[in-house]
This record gives structure tokens, sequence and C-alpha cells, in this order.
């Protein structure tokens, strides 16, 4: 059984920290590609997952399942931080696609009973920090 099994209550909550939420993410996607079953037991059976900047919407796990056990390209995710409380959490990451530049994005991530029911994902390229804001910014 999974660890991120259903409370046996439906109504009830289970209960999240961001080190939990991390795992979750962490795990799905180590095995995204080589166990898609495994890497997709975290998430309801009518998950929705979206992706605003394409307009891309999939319905239910199966879908999730497929799309990314077929993904064409290697990807290197690297979270930087996660927070949030209950059952809404963002996750902060970094990602490469084949080796090539660091792209930065947002996870939103909504749970219900312990598991991911919506995930909404975006995604950008990096880019230098204009001079004009320089006597404002704390950092480079």
């Amino acid at each position: 059984m999974s660890q991120f099994a259903l409370a046996p209550n439906p109504a009830s909550y289970v209960r999240m920290d961001a080190d939990t939420v991390r795992r979750m993410l962490e795990q799905h996607f180590e095995f995204s590609r080589s166990d898609p079953d495994r890497a997709h037991e975290m998430y309801t059976e009518d998950a929705v997952l979206e992706f605003p900047q394409s307009g891309e919407r999939f319905d239910g796990v199966e879908n999730l399942r497929g799309w990314r056990s077929s993904y064409p390209a290697d990807t290197n995710f690297v979270f930087r931080e996660v927070r949030g409380e209950g059952d809404h959490w963002v996750a902060e990451l970094s990602v490469t696609y084949d080796e090539g530049p660091e792209n930065f994005g947002v996870s939103i991530v909504e749970l219900r009973g312990g598991k991911i029911a919506r995930e909404t994902i975006y995604v950008t390229e990096g880019f230098e920090p204009p001079a004009w804001r320089a006597r404002w910014r704390s950092a480079p």
C-alpha cells in the first residue's frame, strides 16, 4: 500500500507538512518514466493537471501517467522550496530538459485526502536582472 494512501474516513484530512509534500513530488519525478504507477500513486484518480502557459489541461491520473511516461526529453528537477498548509501547497523548482539551460517553475498543488487532486504548473526561462532595479534589490 502506498505511503500516500487516502485517510480511512474520506471526510477526514491527512495532516501534511512541507517535507511530506516535497517527498510526494520528488517521488513523482524520480519514477515518472521508469515506474509510472509508483510515480502517480500520490494523485487522486480524478486528478487535474493544468499548464496555463500552453492552455493544456489533463483530466484523470491515467492521462497524466500516459503522457508523462512518454515524455521525449530527459528532465532533472530540483525543488528549491515547498510551502503552504492544509490542502494548498506551492513548490518552487528548477528544471532542465536534456541537460539544457535551467528553467524556473512553480507547482501549485491542491490536496484531497492526502493525495494530489489538482496541480497547476508554470515554467519559464531565467533572465538577467535589469539594471534599472538594482538600487532596490537585496540580491544580485
